[in-house]
């Protein structure tokens, strides 16, 4: 075999990959906008060094930018949104009221029914859902059966990843994969085609994840597991010796430092003054304030004023009196990809005017040991981040009646309508369509979300809300990267490396190396990015060693969705890591061994069932 060139194109797309995957590790620059920018560079390079051999161009920019068009793209799209119509119809509700039961008589039983129900769930459509759709069912059974959340959530996270490999549909790193190795011209996998592999291994992950992982997990707190409200409505009433009066507002104000809230300021029973900073105080004003118990009893001091409750009018705070916060209720409000609070403010999405909540505290996701405290209005948040509010048991049943964001009050109720039904029928059909091989797989989705919307399952809304653009950005980056490595020769050159390194080992234990690698990376950058640049790689050791591609392609497949060790690995697990008041320490004890248990049973049951 002649040894293969390289030239400064593939150089430069090699290390243009470095670059991305580098970018992609990084939490402070947005996903999208380091797809974006290596997306620019690559094409702006072929645009201004044209890449030709003998004066005909090779690989143009018009080229890079199949990725848009990418049937597998389209796929993940489609798929997404047809998902997202069984969230807001509330078709899942069957399988929540009976793994609630289940959790109320016999935990033990639960744990194991959860784990394969997510598991079953996630091959057939995003885990996403399927985690936000169980995990308020896990604090609310928690709550009640008083048993250790974080000994629970995390098994059920990793049991939907596991679900979701096995078949085409599962994950959209699997529909990449199948859908790169379709367009290289190779095999068509199937929608059930290795489910066989993964029902044997992925069997033995959902029992460590049933009977030991729990064993492994320390028993975590959530990171706000206060369970009484700690903001207080209150009065303070301005004597004629206290220092407010005769002061204006803003003078009052400073006195707190400016930490002090006003929500208003009542003069008699009728009037109310608007809360100017040039208002003056009288005595017998009332100043309506909210705060800590702590807080507002310095702020009497300070102002000399009387604190009352504000239903209360007639006897002072003491101990014979304390604060009351009668009708108020906190909840946890997870920041997921695509909700409103997603990579906004709380003061520019204007919260608590839309849903009548106070926010008193936030816990960020990637950094557990820190909880903000301050003004958290104006804290850009990301996805995994929890939220503590607190309000009325009726805005916060709103918030949740939403469907755009994911509360866990200890409750389990979730949407249900009569669309329900309709909604599953839709999502059969496509999997009947697909599997049956009726249909592609594009078209059966794509056919999918016209049912849902025509039926008025999915509203337009819900539907644009189910994208996900950081996704997009990473898939089509990511597969520019890859037709570039393929026709540079790159792709080529590093499979001919790869071999080279491990000439002296056996076929099965080379395979077995490279799902090792494939699992490393998809740990520390995006699984699709993973996929896309691992395929052709896989291709080109097959070919460099004389064998079936089969069993590399999954290698690929497997590996690149074996996000068990870290809570970055994998958009759900930094929700996880959220709701559970996991540490990352908490991630290596339980996803290290299921890695380890997921890599061994691939390695072996790969060249059995897929002969080298």
């Amino acid at each position: 075999m002649q040894p293969i060139t390289i030239d400064a194109h593939g150089v430069a797309v090699l290390l243009l990959t470095v670059v991305a995957l580098f970018l992609f590790t990084r939490d402070r620059i947005p996903l999208e906008s380091s797809s974006l920018a290596i997306l620019i560079l690559l094409v702006a390079g072929f645009a201004l060094f044209p890449y030709e051999r003998g004066g005909e161009r090779l690989l143009s920019p018009t080229d890079l930018f199949a990725g848009f068009g990418n049937e597998a793209l389209i796929a993940i799209c489609a798929l997404m949104m047809v998902g997202k119509a069984l969230e807001t119809t509330g078709a899942l509700q069957p399988l929540a009221n009976i793994v609630g039961r289940a959790w109320s008589n016999m935990p033990v039983v639960a744990l194991f029914t959860t784990l394969v129900a997510g598991a079953i769930l996630s091959a057939f459509m995003n885990n996403t859902p399927i985690v936000v759709l169980l995990m308020p069912i896990l604090v609310g059974a928690s709550l009640r059966s008083k048993f250790s959340v974080s000994g629970v959530m995390m098994p059920m996270g990793l049991a939907t990843i596991i679900g979701g490999m096995s078949t085409t549909i599962g994950t959209s790193t699997n529909l990449l994969v199948v859908g790169i190795t379709q367009d290289l011209g190779l095999k068509t996998f199937s929608m059930f085609e290795f489910v066989l592999p993964v029902l044997i291994v992925g069997g033995a992950g959902i029992v460590f994840l049933w009977l030991i992982a729990p064993r492994l997990l320390p028993d975590r707190a959530p990171p706000m597991a206060d369970t009484t409200p700690r903001i207080f409505s209150s009065q303070l009433y301005v004597t004629e010796d206290s220092f407010a009066a005769g002061k204006t507002l803003s003078e009052v104000l400073s006195k707190t430092d400016n930490n002090m809230r006003v929500d208003k300021i009542q003069r008699s029973d009728s009037l109310f003054l608007a809360k100017l900073p040039s208002v003056k105080i009288q005595p017998g004003d009332r100043l309506f304030v909210k705060d800590t118990p702590e807080n507002l009893k310095h702020y009497e001091s300070l102002l000399g004023a009387t604190l009352y409750n504000i239903s209360d009018d007639e006897h002072p705070i003491d101990e014979n009196t304390p604060l009351k916060a009668e009708g108020q209720q906190l909840a946890e409000v997870v920041v997921t990809r695509g909700s409103p609070l997603h990579l906004r403010t709380l003061a520019s999405a204007r919260f608590s005017a839309s849903y009548g909540l106070l926010p008193l505290a936030l816990h960020r996701a990637r950094a557990p040991s820190s909880q903000v405290t301050g003004d958290i209005t104006m804290i850009r948040l990301r996805a995994g981040d929890v939220l503590l509010v607190q309000g009325t048991r009726k805005n916060i049943e709103s918030l949740k009646e939403t469907g755009s964001m994911l509360v866990l009050d200890g409750t389990t109720d979730l949407p249900h309508t009569h669309k329900a039904k309709r909604a599953l029928a839709i999502m059969g059909a496509v999997i009947l369509a697909a599997a049956t091989g009726m249909l592609p797989i594009s078209v059966a989705a794509l056919a999918g979300l016209g049912l849902m919307l025509a039926t008025s399952c999915l509203t337009w809304r819900d539907a644009a809300s189910a994208l996900s653009v950081p996704v997009v950005m990473i898939i089509v980056t990511s597969l520019a990267l890859g037709k570039a490595l393929m026709d540079t020769g790159m792709a080529a050159w590093l499979a001919e490396s790869f071999v080279a390194g491990t000439a002296a080992l056996p076929t099965p234990m080379i395979l077995s190396a490279f799902l090792l690698l494939m699992t490393i990376m998809t740990n520390i950058v995006s699984n699709n990015a993973a996929a896309v640049i691992g395929t052709p790689i896989a291709i080109g050791i097959a070919e460099q060693l004389g064998v079936n591609p089969e069993p590399f392609i999954l290698a690929v497949l497997f590996g690149a969705n074996m996000s068990f060790a870290t809570p970055y690995g994998y958009q759900t697990n930094l929700l996880i890591l959220s709701a559970g008041g996991y540490t990352f320490s908490d991630f290596l004890r339980a996803g290290i061994p299921l890695t380890i248990i997921m890599w061994i049973g691939f390695s072996l049951i790969l060249p059995v069932l897929y002969p080298l």
